[in-house]
């Protein structure tokens, strides 16, 4: 089966929200779920709201991230999330 880059968008509950400690909880989440975090972005939103973007690559064969995007949107601080794009990898 062919590699997916993913990309999630995960929305703080608040503008005060620690991003920081929000991104290692998603990432061990992600890893947890096989998947190898790529890198992280942060994303002003607006009112000093900011998004995390996470973008990873899993294997296609499993299938919906939504376990994923259920065990994430879990985590303490987190408001909701959100697949932004899926794409397969080339090489």
């Amino acid at each position: 089966m062919a590699r997916v880059v993913v990309t999630l968008r995960v929305m703080p509950e608040s503008p005060s929200t620690n991003l920081a400690a929000l991104q290692k909880a998603a990432e061990k989440e992600v890893a947890a779920y096989g998947g190898v975090v790529g890198k992280c972005e942060i994303e002003p939103i607006a009112f000093g709201l900011k998004a995390l973007k996470v973008f990873f690559v899993m294997d296609e064969a499993k299938g919906a991230t939504d376990p994923l995007e259920k065990k994430i949107g879990a985590i303490t601080g987190v408001e909701s999330v959100s697949v932004d794009d899926v794409r397969r990898a080339i090489g």
